[in-house]
């Protein structure tokens, strides 16, 4: 049976890399499953749409919905000019602003795509008038906007909490180290590349003005920073779910957009549910079919053939974990990280556990290697929007984002696979 399942992979990576649509593709590989193989389609429908109805996936559309009426809202801006007051001064404080940003807004809508959305259009002109390289700046918010799947509260982690049977605020937590620390690799990046740039500097302030404009500007951004306080502070206190927090994030995003600062208006109300129902339909349908064909692997016993098969090649825990992290790496190079995780994490996780990596520690295995994709082609959805954004050409953007991905970011996929505590600590200091 495993060939029969290498087979229907083959047609699954064959028609991805010829840009065939996510849906399409996985339905191919069900078609190869069920026509060669003993699985029934019938039955697999009628288990997936099952699967379908589970309250945790509320959270998804919810989430989804609350960034896009947070890119349009004016949150965005309100938290650029509150973060800019305390790094914007500074050689490359700038970029140190975009990517803290990026990272608070990651905090609020839980997707990558929410990040270079509402921050590129204000911050690339202004980073390119102070003497920022215009495709620089791109890939640095684009590469930043990453952030948004690991800063909690991340809609990729609802997912992989929901197939691996896991608890899903321990998966939250998985992430937020390598995140934060992520956050911090890419700002000390962007100190050291900068130095290149002819930069226009702001004149520094003295400590009484930067105190008054400090305050006015708090005041201001007061709402935009409650949000996150009030998702995340409910979820880690036991006063909501992750489904009812994603629900508050709507509530509370409409008083502030369309009265507090006054972005949102009716009629990018409505483009923005048209929109995020839009991006729902096609990633719920995503998820029904790569969660068929996963769970026909997994009834299959392909999970424990592929255990079997790596340790007849090596018992090596380092190499294993290599092979992995390279595998999930070209994974997320083709589909999105939601379906990434769909697919392989059933299948990983009983290698996982024979290696004695805890589920929480995989979580952040998995979602900083499947994060990767959103900015390395070909699929680079998050990269393709953000040249898409910043109106440069993707060519020109693929350099500094690779650069900063090989410095930022790629150290921290190594930290996370052979250093625990990075991904645990956290979520043991609350009880899990």
């Amino acid at each position: 049976m495993i060939e029969i399942a290498l087979l229907s992979f083959a047609v699954l990576v064959i028609l991805l890399s010829l840009g065939v649509p996510l849906p399409y593709c996985f339905g191919a590989g069900l078609m190869v499953m069920t026509l060669i193989g003993e699985s029934t389609m019938r039955g697999m429908m009628l288990w997936g749409f099952s699967q379908l109805t589970n309250p945790i996936l509320l959270a998804i559309p919810l989430f989804v919905f609350a960034g896009t009426i947070m890119s349009v809202s004016g949150i965005a801006g309100s938290l650029l000019n509150f973060v800019n007051i305390f790094v914007g001064r500074i050689r490359g404080g700038l970029g140190v602003v975009a990517t803290v940003c990026c990272a608070i807004i990651g905090a609020i809508s839980g997707s990558g795509l929410t990040g270079i959305a509402a921050i590129g259009p204000l911050l690339i002109p202004e980073m390119e008038r102070k003497g920022y390289p215009r495709a620089y700046a791109t890939a640095l918010i684009a590469n930043s906007s990453i952030l948004g799947l690991l800063i909690p509260p991340s809609v990729t982690m609802i997912v992989y909490g929901w197939v691996t049977d896991t608890s899903i605020l321990a998966s939250f937590l998985a992430t937020l180290g390598p995140g934060l620390l992520i956050m911090l690799n890419f700002a000390i990046v962007n100190l050291v590349m900068v130095r290149k740039f002819p930069l226009v500097m702001d004149e520094p302030l003295n400590t009484s003005e930067m105190f008054k404009l400090a305050t006015k500007r708090s005041v201001h951004a007061g709402p935009a920073l409650l949000m996150p306080v009030i998702i995340l502070g409910g979820i880690y206190g036991g006063i909501m779910t992750p489904t009812e927090a994603a629900a508050i994030a709507v509530i509370y995003a409409l008083p502030v957009g369309f009265f507090i600062y006054k972005g949102l208006t009716l009629k990018s109300f409505f483009d923005a549910g048209k929109e995020s129902a839009t991006a729902v339909g096609s990633i719920l349908i995503m998820i029904l079919f790569s969660l068929m064909l996963s769970q026909i692997f997994v009834i299959e016993n392909i999970p424990q053939a592929i255990v079997d098969s790596i340790f007849q090649i090596t018992d090596n825990k380092i190499v294993l974990l290599i092979l992995i992290n390279l595998f999930l790496f070209l994974i997320g190079m083709v589909v999105n990280d939601i379906t990434a995780i769909i697919l392989t994490a059933p299948l990983l996780l009983p290698l996982m556990t024979a290696l004695e990596i805890s589920p929480i520690q995989f979580a952040a295995i998995m979602g900083v290697n499947t994060a990767m994709g959103g900015v390395t082609p070909p699929y680079a959805s998050i990269l393709y929007l953000g040249a898409r954004i910043g109106k440069v050409k993707f060519t020109e953007v693929v350099r500094p984002a690779m650069t900063l991905l090989l410095f930022g970011y790629v150290p921290v996929v190594i930290l996370v696979s052979v250093w625990p505590d990075l991904s645990e600590y956290i979520p043991s200091a609350f009880g899990y």
